[in-house]
């Protein structure tokens, strides 16, 4: 990550904290709101952040300061100048507008994050070894499993989707560590299912490294996770919407596909045998 964005510098202020979960929703409200972070009062985090004043003052605390107005200072000395222009501007889009620009926001987040691509290839490996490949996502996240699902299928050889919840959830779990899978992708976007922490918990459990896409670094499943890339969704909608993780899905099935060495060939495969068959209409 190159550090340079309001965000970056943000999340690297609370990264190694262990906050509790109250924190971790502050955490999260400041770096969707990175920009505006040194200029709010603690009763406007506290009603950004959906929790009491004194949640804010001992979220502060916790981080190292003496409280609140000390973390404000901090947050202003270290922002440069001119970052927060512009105030207003926003208001001369409408509520669409300001949705597509929150998302092209999160998608430069993700840009910058990607800086560093260790965190990628390290997953791309973890994933293409497993045999099979488990893929988690319930609720809000399972369009994003039966996605990641569907492409990563067309070049690895045991694809496993996870995208219902219930009683047999663990049973395919076991089934898939019987057989010899290594590892797990999950995709968990709010609201966090209680179903999906206790599955990472119990892939863990049974040997498996978790590969999560989250929207946040502070996100319930973060403690349950081996390697977790955060990709931020969109809130100005009554639905959020979630292009970053969707497109860092994408990213990741680019770093499996790099350690499956028969990926190609399988492409051009599918290819052959679609055109054979006349599947698509060009």
């Amino acid at each position: 990550m190159s550090g340079s964005s309001p965000a970056a510098r943000l999340q690297r202020l609370f990264e190694g904290q262990r906050l509790t979960p109250t924190q971790r929703r502050i955490a999260h409200s400041m770096v969707r709101r990175a920009a505006d972070a040194p200029f709010l009062s603690s009763v406007e985090l506290a009603e950004l952040a959906g929790v009491s004043q004194p949640s804010v003052t001992r979220f502060a605390v916790a981080l190292g300061f003496d409280g609140y107005p000390a973390l404000r200072k901090h947050l202003r000395e270290v922002t440069p100048e001119g970052a927060a222009d512009g105030g207003g501007v926003e208001e001369s889009f409408n509520e669409y507008q300001q949705a597509v620009r929150a998302e092209i926001e999160n998608l430069r987040q993700l840009a910058e994050l990607l800086a560093d691509p260790a965190p990628v290839e390290r997953a791309g490996r973890l994933l293409a070894g497993s045999r099979p490949l488990l893929v988690l996502g319930l609720r809000a996240a399972s369009s994003q499993a039966r996605g990641f699902g569907y492409f990563a299928a067309k070049v690895h050889p045991d694809v496993r989707v996870l995208d219902e919840g219930g009683s047999m959830l663990h049973d395919r779990v076991d089934a898939a560590a019987r057989a010899g899978a290594s590892a797990l992708m999950c995709f968990a976007l709010p609201r966090h299912p209680r179903e999906v922490v206790d599955a990472l918990a119990y892939a863990r459990e049974r040997g498996l490294a978790v590969v999560t896409v989250a929207d946040s670094a502070f996100a319930p499943v973060a403690a349950h996770s081996d390697l977790l890339i955060p990709a931020a969704v969109g809130t100005g909608l009554a639905f959020d919407t979630a292009c970053a993780p969707m497109l860092l899905g994408r990213v990741l099935l680019e770093a499996m596909c790099d350690g499956l060495p028969e990926a190609q060939a399988r492409l051009e495969e599918f290819d052959a045998r679609a055109a054979a068959r006349g599947l698509f209409v060009e």
